[in-house]
């Protein structure tokens, strides 16, 4: 099982510690990242390893190699061999590892340190990119045996993302560490064990990353329940571009949890739709939830899709066809749209009721779809009011543009307010999709966003008196249709109180 090593960034040693101390039972080692300390600091590292009390990984990183490092290698080899000195019998009071770049020689300090235990990680890093040779760098870059070899790349696509996963493939017997920096390779610190790495490293939330998208311990070990994931537990993702704050992770991984299931949910940022569907089968994922601004460009890569999928024309769902090589799609926004509207306002349809869209996007169909299954009158505004018009047609609404002819239009159809656009998701809160439009205060105005709780347009919605619902309750339903999709049983409904005070860090 890989290890789970908190890096230690402080400036101080003391606060290495006091980091340390509060992350002491999610993790099994850490990382003295010395090049990060005072510079008053940094000869005093001698005695670390004693006062933390567990393994611990000495480490000097350069800025080349994404570190802060600055002074020349004399120095630098010079604070390894200050850290590495006077080393005792009781390994306990060592250093239990020494990070070493491939190019950095120092064959006496190496000798040294093995006759008292301390295993080398000989580390390769890029910080720009992803190599295409990541396999054959693995392999060779070892000097003894009893090295573990470490490679970090930066991938700028899950392409990049690809050729690490299928590396560890390659070198499946060979003792390393492999991981993705950056947000495309997230991935690969909680799925370790799927790529038979060694450790993964992880930062303490608020302080400064060792590396880019470094998980919080806690949240690797209890959300993502990073220490019951084995090669064989199936992976569900939750793909589009760019995936900003979600939820999902915490409804899905919860009730894993709760029901003792060998499974994980995690997010897989993709900038290409095609990459996506070639990760999954590199993976061998389990299924899938799609957003922005993949569900409609899904369609025609999908092998079946179900009838939601052919109403609303957007898919945000794909579980494996019975074969294993194919995709059927299904659109579980849809009902978990209408039920959630449909229980706010107390009615079992929309018949005589004049319904806003702003937006037409993959959310905005499915709204379309059940708005005119429910006969309600509708109305779709967009950005573009080729695309309103576009969605609109097959259902015989109206529609316009976000503008003043669009703002004359929506007074006959104003009952309900339906905003699915991602204007003033986290982090852009100010962002409004229809600032033009005045609130009378009876409207009753649904957001699809749920981060944050209270998007701008939805205050400015309730200041004015309007009953005002955000996407969370949606985001549950679908949720839970996707569990029994995905699955085959249905969600625990027990878990929904604790779901409604969810945070999440992402």
């Amino acid at each position: 099982m890989p290890k789970i090593c908190l890096c230690l960034t402080g400036k101080t040693l003391e606060q290495d510690l006091q980091i340390l101390d509060k992350y002491r039972g999610y993790i099994d080692l850490a990382e003295l990242r010395v090049d990060c300390l005072d510079p008053d600091e940094r000869f005093l590292i001698r005695n670390f390893p004693e006062k933390a009390g567990l393994p611990v990984i000495l480490t000097v990183r350069r800025r080349i190699d994404g570190g802060f490092f600055e002074n020349g290698e004399g120095a630098r080899v010079t604070l390894l061999s200050k850290g590495l000195a006077f080393a005792e019998v009781d390994r306990r009071r060592n250093f239990a590892y020494v990070d070493i770049e491939e190019d950095l020689e120092v064959p006496g300090l190496e000798e040294a340190v093995r006759t008292f235990g301390t295993r080398i990680i000989r580390s390769y890093h890029n910080v720009e990119n992803a190599d295409d040779n990541i396999q054959e760098k693995l392999k060779k870059l070892r000097r003894a045996g009893d090295e573990i070899a470490k490679v970090a790349v930066n991938p700028r696509s899950l392409e990049d993302v690809i050729k690490v996963y299928r590396a560890a493939k390659e070198t499946k017997d060979l003792e390393k560490i492999l991981i993705c920096m950056g947000p495309f390779g997230a991935n690969t610190r909680i799925l370790a064990a799927k790529l038979g790495s060694y450790l993964s490293y992880c930062s303490a939330s608020g302080n400064l990353p060792a590396a880019p998208a470094q998980l919080d311990p806690k949240e690797l070990t209890e959300l993502y329940r990073f220490r019951k994931i084995g090669e064989k537990t199936p992976v569900f993702a939750l793909t589009g571009f760019p995936l900003k704050i979600t939820y999902s992770p915490h409804i899905f991984n919860t009730a894993f949890s709760h029901e003792k299931i060998d499974a994980v949910y995690l997010p897989f940022p993709a900038d290409n739709l095609e990459s996506f569907l070639r990760l999954a089968d590199e993976i061998d994922l389990a299924g899938a939830a799609i957003t922005i601004p993949y569900k409609e460009e899904i369609i025609p890569l999908l092998q079946d899709s179900s009838d939601g999928v052919r109403t609303a024309r957007a898919c945000n769902t794909l579980v494996r066809s019975a074969s294993g090589n194919g995709w059927i799609g299904h659109n579980t926004d849809t009902l978990g749209f209408s039920g959630s509207l449909l229980s706010f306002i107390g009615k079992k349809n929309l018949h005589g009721l004049g319904v806003t869209i702003l937006g037409a996007g993959g959310a905005a169909r499915a709204a379309a779809s059940e708005i005119h299954r429910l006969r309600g009158r509708c109305l779709i505004l967009n950005r573009n009011p080729a695309r309103a018009k576009e969605l609109a047609a097959p259902y015989r609404f109206n529609w316009g543009g976000l503008d003043g002819r669009g703002l004359d239009i929506m007074d006959r159809y104003s009952d309900i307010i339906i905003q699915t656009t991602p204007a003033g998701t986290f982090p852009n809160v100010e962002d409004e999709p229809f600032p033009l439009y005045h609130f009378t205060g009876r409207e009753t105005v649904m957001d699809l966003i749920y981060n944050p709780h209270r998007t701008a347009f939805l205050k400015r919605a309730e200041n004015a008196g309007c009953r005002v619902l955000n996407g969370f309750d949606m985001l549950v339903r679908q949720a839970m249709s996707q569990y029994q999709l995905f699955l085959g049983r249905d969600f625990p409904t027990e878990l929904i109180p604790r779901l409604e005070g969810i945070t999440t860090q992402y």
